[in-house]
């Protein structure tokens, strides 16, 4: 029985998606619910598994193809044996020895990584190894795998003496990020106000409880989960900060789902917290973990970055001093953190040394005037340094 191998139905804000790469080739056996193909779209990369165990027949649409919903992908031979399969696949002789650096190279890979390039048929001079001793992991090899093939066939390098360019095309992810930030500045009227936090009464916690609290939760407890209870209790307090525009309409969210932006390879992604503000420490710690892993592999799904009342952004990891975030559309503000540093500061006539960190509201000035976005900013910053303010509701 043949069966086909459709393009998932994508959501309506999407379009169209790209064929990043294909898993299997035809001729070979699949089970089911193996991954096939890998889409790219918009936000997202969408795995397409084989709904029996078959033969892979033929492919239709090939890596760099544009496909939409319920296009026909490929045809799977259900219920063919695996020794068919192997009978069909072309074998083909290669008298070429390998060469002293294919070798050293073989020679370095661990046998699952080796297995991994002899299945997809890597070429593993062409990866770069981020292990010890920049050796290649089988992450690495899957990373080199899921490039988009329009990077990988589309590149061009010009070489003119020792001044060489190189000329890779944007993958669509990129390419919307960019699309959509330059949207938000040619149609909002953003501005950006600062302060800065002395994060000394937050360390104290952590230095406190830190053991406790990872024994208990089984999670860390980290920065960005009191910066999302202070961003919460704020946006209560400045409702404004928590709306959207949509056309001459305000709309005020009475729920709290925050963004937090998370940086991949393929570019910045905003998995949202839905209401946050029912979460605990704990829970906050547990969902951004479990968000960044899947940001990091690839895996979040569409509504998990749908959505979002407010986003808070922390450059901080990176080394950013100070910075001015730019508004997530259709939201009408969002929060900087940057790098805690430590500074000298006067505190009751003395001067001593603090941990600080500058933060940056942009907001969208057609909706928040410039004393509620200071105020909300005081407000985060007076929480802060004060923790017991969101403890006991003042």
């Amino acid at each position: 029985m043949s069966i086909e191998i459709k393009v998932p139905v994508l959501p309506e804000s999407v379009a169209d998606a790209t064929i990043v790469t294909w898993h299997k080739k035809p001729g070979d056996f699949v089970k089911r619910d193996e991954n096939l193909v890998d889409l790219e779209t918009d936000k997202v990369v969408l795995e397409v598994p084989a709904p029996e165990d078959g033969v892979l027949a033929e492919i239709l649409k090939g890596e760099g193809d544009t496909v939409t919903s319920n296009e026909i992908l490929a045809t799977l031979k259900a219920g063919a044996a695996q020794s068919s399969a192997a009978e069909a696949k072309p074998v083909t002789k290669v008298d070429a020895k390998p060469t002293e650096t294919e070798k050293t190279i073989a020679a370095d890979l661990s046998p699952s990584v080796r297995r991994l390039v002899g299945e997809h048929n890597v070429d593993a001079s062409q990866v770069k190894g981020s292990g010890k001793d920049g050796r290649i992991t089988k992450e690495d090899v899957r990373n080199s795998m899921s490039q988009p093939a329009a990077a990988k066939a589309g590149q061009q390098v010009a070489v003119t003496g020792t001044r060489p360019e190189q000329r890779v095309p944007m993958n669509r992810m990129r390419a919307r990020i960019a699309e959509r930030l330059l949207e938000v500045k040619q149609t909002t009227a953003m501005l950006t106000t600062f302060n800065e936090v002395n994060l000394q009464a937050v360390m104290n916690l952590r230095s406190q409880y830190k053991d406790s609290f990872e024994k208990k939760h089984g999670v860390k407890l980290g920065f960005m989960s009191f910066f999302t209870k202070a961003a919460v209790e704020a946006l209560k307090r400045f409702p404004a900060v928590n709306a959207s525009i949509d056309g001459n309409d305000v709309v005020y969210h009475g729920y709290y789902d925050i963004g937090i932006a998370v940086s991949t390879e393929r570019g910045l992604v905003v998995p949202v917290l839905r209401d946050a503000d029912s979460m605990s420490l704990a829970g906050i710690e547990k969902n951004l973990g479990d968000y960044a892993g899947k940001a990091r592999a690839g895996k979040l799904s569409m509504e998990e970055m749908t959505g979002g009342t407010f986003t808070i952004t922390n450059g901080g990891v990176f080394g950013s001093l100070l910075s001015t975030p730019i508004i997530n559309s259709p939201q009408t503000a969002i929060l900087g953190m940057h790098k805690i540093q430590e500074r000298p500061v006067a505190e009751n006539g003395q001067v001593v040394i603090r941990p600080m960190m500058y933060l940056a509201l942009s907001y969208d000035h057609r909706l928040i005037d410039g004393k509620e976005s200071v105020q909300f900013l005081v407000t985060i910053k007076e929480l802060l340094e004060d923790p017991a303010r969101m403890l006991l509701d003042i």
